[in-house]
């Protein structure tokens, strides 16, 4: 089972710019919460305790003011830095120490998910006994994105941005590796673009016949906040849900409650930290 997750929150921003200049793009706001508390509420739905977070050179204390060390969730977070972006590979480069000799979950720092099921799906994902395993979302545009062509849960075929269709199921930014992920993101070369490419370590899986699917339905949604648009789409879908149905999306406080890595007298520490604001009174909500 995979109890350790990186979350790889560098990169420049550019498409952001001039909002990311000063600021990391992770930190900016979905709705009511700092973009960084959904992919880490994916991993904390996961069940995973262990969190390292790679960050740019010169920002961690940014991130630290907001989620210093996990301890208030019940969790251990620690961070590296990373001094440019080299590819989403060199995570497992960069954190073969927190790894280990673990199997290890990597998520997007950009990355959204929502979903009913997701919670099943994503235990079904922490639960490889080896290989590599990948979810894959429906697109109506899979010439924008990297797709993967499904033999019985099985990719038999990856394609970057296929000017061509050869399928519709779009690799999204959420992955789970056995330990060997390590030694082959050390045996990748940089592409030409000088990055080592995720496109590259899922295929040397694939080769080995050991790259393995899982599908987010029709009732979940995938998002990319990569640019302004998008980012401004997922923050007014997260506003719309929150509030229709009264519940907040990546409440952390609430998913750690939920999991029993809280009790509520700890959740009300949370209150303290947070102060007077609409999390707040949710966070009161729910601990009364």
């Amino acid at each position: 089972m995979i109890t350790k997750g990186i979350i790889l929150s560098g990169g420049l921003g550019t498409r952001m710019s001039p909002l990311t200049k000063a600021v990391n793009k992770q930190l900016l706001p979905i709705y009511d919460k700092p973009l960084i508390f959904y992919p880490l509420s994916i991993l904390m739905l996961s069940k995973i305790r262990e969190v390292l977070i790679i960050v740019n050179k010169g920002q961690l204390h940014q991130y630290k003011k907001i989620i210093p060390n996990g301890k208030r969730l019940g969790m251990k977070i620690t961070y590296e830095e990373q001094s440019k972006p080299r590819g989403l590979p060199d995570a497992f480069i960069l954190g073969k120490n927190f790894i280990k000799k673990d199997k290890v979950a990597m998520i997007l720092g950009d990355n959204f998910f929502y979903g009913q099921s997701l919670s099943s799906i994503l235990r079904d994902c922490v639960n490889i006994k080896k290989g590599a395993k990948v979810l894959l979302h429906k697109v109506s545009d899979p010439k924008n994105f990297g797709v993967a062509v499904l033999k019985d849960k099985k990719i038999v075929s990856i394609k970057e941005k296929p000017k061509k269709f050869i399928s519709d199921l779009a690799i999204t930014g959420l992955y789970f590796f056995d330990n060997k992920v390590i030694e082959y993101s050390k045996k990748l070369k940089p592409s030409k673009r000088n990055e080592l490419e995720i496109v590259d370590l899922l295929n040397v899986y694939r080769k080995k016949n050991n790259l393995s699917a899982e599908i987010i339905g029709r009732g979940g949604a995938w998002l990319d906040t990569g640019s302004i648009e998008d980012f401004y789409k997922t923050s007014n879908f997260v506003s719309a849900i929150e509030n229709q149905q009264g519940f907040k999306i990546a409440c952390l406080e609430e998913i750690s409650l939920n999991n029993g890595w809280i009790s509520k007298k700890e959740l009300k520490e949370s209150v303290k930290f947070y102060g007077n604001c609409e999390y707040s009174k949710y966070l009161k909500k729910i601990s009364s």
